[in-house]
């Protein structure tokens, strides 16, 4: 039947001959089966073989043509192969999650692909991870012709020597959650050490706020601690903080090295580079102490001890930079802990400073010290130990660099390496950061004169620098660790030109970091007041009080302040500063000139409270504006539906909470007093019932992003 062609055998009087198997009666097989025709060639063993073909068939016999078909000497006959064969055994094991790992780096050609980064367990695959991860579910289908196989050779194949055992299959990794449970994973570590980072940070304001007061020479001390950070970011700070993390994904992916050298090219610059800011902006800092406040400079015993302290704090600029360069090299080789956990050190460094100063010298409301009276060893103190706190948290992360398996080299030949397109880039960054640092230093001569004015403590610039430290706690927490986990991806499906990969992580960060957002912005604003006057009880009554006022009005400014910070990083991930340059320019000029207008119209001991509103309502204006441009850039869609009904509907479940909450927290604190003990029963009642009015508001919305954040504590926890 499907006998294959034999030259002229089978078309004698038999009409059949075979050359490679037994024949096969007409009627069926040997027991009367119909015949299998997969099975006529599946037998290697040929008892014919060493005899004359022509004899196999007597009627055949007489009809062969002998000399025109000589049969094939002995020896030569070549076996026929075999239709049907196993597969070969397959290199990788069927689990995608290995067969799909980032390749090792190749030699140089046309051919040469880098992975992301260095470590294949944090890559994160833009748009098909949850193709990839399902992927390992599918069975594979089998192969009707393999069990074909198997039969045939156990029934008509001779035995032959043993099989060699096959090799064990390489052992399957366990199930990830996918991209989001790589971002929760990373984002969690990220806010578990910005979060100890900002318990320390209050503790430390909680410290100089006792040892220095709430009057002029805090105020002094404030200034000359703020003057390094505005600084650096004017200078460098910027474009590290947004333009270099792209550079830098970009470079591990495209570079031979892996982006080392362009890392160490990147470190020397900016190590450069501060050395020299710092040496200016020591020999200049009467100048830069007269710019940042008039009232202090002109006061000759505070600008004498603002000064002081400044050219002990300027230096850290140097610091300050280099540790911000290496947490960004970590970052984008997906080591994203330890550039929020270091900062730790450097605050433990300043409350044991200032904590030796409060031994030394006692609390400000028991020594009075003032600007006048401070001791010049007093002040070499404190300017020691800011330094000192600096340093270490830069030296801190030199291990974290070693293990990531980074080696500085000092590298000099910055030309030729993409480091002028970086520096291209960063220069919009740099003119963001001026337009922003703008508004600050005209609120900060503001807040000053007006703290100056009013002649009472907590109404002048330690005391908006103190309820904007507690009211950017979660902004620090929350949004800036889930974007720093989302922007190297960002940036790759920007590179990658996937617009609908950006639009969906922006919104996911925007509504992932609203749930927590959104309620804690109006408990600033309902439980302000005994928040501030249990943290700055140390201060005296009136200051802390002042600062509760102050925090109230931040307040609800979280939540515009929380979606700029989002949609800018879409903009940074095209490598786009100039919008967000253009975007702050607007924002900086809302908030001075309604911060001057607030300065203008109220009394001075309300003036600095107008500030912190005048801050909310300037980045709310600024959101409408960016929102608009970036959803122009990503094709007219930003997923704006269903990021604003997730904001509305977590607002409508806030407002009724924040009132309840709101209202027990001041009965409260006037049945029982605004010292330490009527504070924390006011805050914790009040936050208790406000927290749990909005979770049952919430629950009963059946808001999406709170009952996955829900499912994923109680996991976490074991329930």
């Amino acid at each position: 039947m499907n006998a294959p062609y034999d030259g002229d055998r089978g078309q004698g009087a038999g009409g059949a001959g075979s050359s490679s198997g037994p024949p096969v009666p007409p009627g069926g097989g040997e027991h009367g089966e119909t015949p299998d025709p997969y099975l006529q060639h599946a037998y290697d063993h040929d008892p014919y073989r060493a005899q004359d073909l022509a004899a196999q068939d007597p009627v055949a016999e007489a009809l062969y043509d002998r000399a025109s078909h000589p049969p094939p000497p002995p020896g030569t006959y070549q076996e026929p192969q075999a239709l049907y064969q196993q597969p070969p055994a397959a290199q990788y094991a069927p689990d995608p999650r290995i067969w799909a790992q980032t390749p090792p780096p190749e030699p140089g050609g046309p051919s040469r692909h880098l992975p992301y980064g260095d470590n294949a367990a944090t890559t994160q695959y833009v748009g098909v991870d949850d193709l990839v991860t399902q992927a390992s579910d599918d069975r594979d289908d089998q192969d009707a012709f393999a069990h074909l196989f198997r039969d045939q050779e156990g029934s008509g194949r001779p035995p032959g020597p043993p099989a060699e055992p096959e090799a064990a299959p390489a052992p399957v990794p366990p199930k990830s959650g996918g991209r989001g449970a790589g971002i929760l994973k990373s984002s969690a570590l990220m806010a578990a050490g910005t979060l100890v980072s900002r318990l320390t940070g209050f503790v430390r304001s909680l410290v100089i706020t006792a040892a220095l007061g709430a009057a002029l020479l805090g105020d002094s001390f404030t200034i000359a601690y703020t003057l390094p950070t505005m600084i650096y970011i004017l200078t460098v700070g910027g474009g590290l903080n947004s333009v270099f993390v792209p550079q830098l994904v970009r470079s591990m992916k495209d570079d031979e090295d892996g982006g080392e050298a362009y890392a160490n090219r990147l470190l020397t610059l900016v190590m450069v580079a501060l050395g020299v800011i710092v040496a200016i902006a020591v020999f200049a800092a009467p100048w830069l102490i007269h710019m940042m406040s008039p009232t202090i400079a002109n006061d000759a015993a505070s600008n004498s001890v603002a000064v002081a302290f400044a050219r002990y704090c300027l230096p850290t600029i140097f610091f300050m930079g280099v540790h911000v360069v290496m947490g960004q090299i970590l970052n984008a080789r997906g080591r994203f802990g330890a550039m929020m956990w270091t900062p730790v050190l450097n605050n433990i460094v300043m409350i044991f400073t200032f904590g030796l100063f409060i031994w030394v010298y006692g609390t400000s409301a028991e020594s009075r010290m003032g600007v006048e009276t401070i001791p010049p060893e007093g002040v070499r103190l404190l300017g020691i130990g800011t330094l000192l706190g600096l340093i270490v948290q830069a030296l801190a992360m030199v291990p974290y660099l070693r293990e990531a398996g980074f080696r500085f080299r000092p590298r000099f030949d910055w030309k030729g390496h993409g480091l002028g397109k970086t520096i291209r880039l960063a220069k919009w960054t740099v003119l963001f950061v001026l337009a922003n640092q703008a508004g600050v230093i005209v609120v900060t001569q503001l807040a000053t004169s007006a703290g100056k004015l009013s002649g009472k403590d907590g109404t002048g610039f330690l005391a908006y620098s103190n309820a904007q430290l507690i009211w950017g706690m979660p902004q620090a927490i929350i949004t800036v660790s889930v974007m720093a986990a989302l922007l190297p991806r960002i940036s790759r499906a920007a590179h990658d030109n996937d617009p609908g990969a950006v639009r969906d992580d922006i919104s996911q960060g925007l509504r992932n970091s609203a749930v927590a957002i959104v309620p804690v912005a109006f408990t600033f604003l309902a439980l302000g007041l005994p928040m501030c006057t249990l943290l700055y009880a140390s201060s005296g009554t009136e200051a802390a009080r002042s600062m509760g006022f102050i925090l109230m009005a931040f307040g609800l400014g979280l939540i515009p302040y929380s979606v700029q910070y989002v949609v800018l990083r879409g903009f940074y991930a095209y490598e786009d500063t100039r919008t967000p340059f253009y975007n702050t320019v607007i924002v900086a000029a809302v908030n001075a000139a309604a911060s001057a207008l607030c300065y203008v119209i109220l009394p001075a001991q309300w003036a600095v409270v107008g500030m912190a509103a005048s801050y909310g309502l300037a980045y709310a204006v600024g959101v409408g504006i960016a929102w608009r441009r970036l959803s122009n850039r990503l094709g007219g869609d930003l997923d704006g539906a269903r990021v604003v009904r997730t904001y509305a509907r977590l607002c409508m479940a806030a407002i009724p909470a924040a009132l309840v909450g709101g209202g027990i927290g001041f009965a409260l604190l006037r049945v029982l007093g605004e010292g330490a003990g009527g504070s924390v029963v006011a805050l914790v009642c009040g936050s208790v019932v406000l927290l749990g009015v909005f979770f049952v508001a919430a629950k009963k919305m059946r808001i999406e992003e709170l009952n996955g954040m829900v499912g994923m504590v109680r996991g976490r926890l074991g329930r």
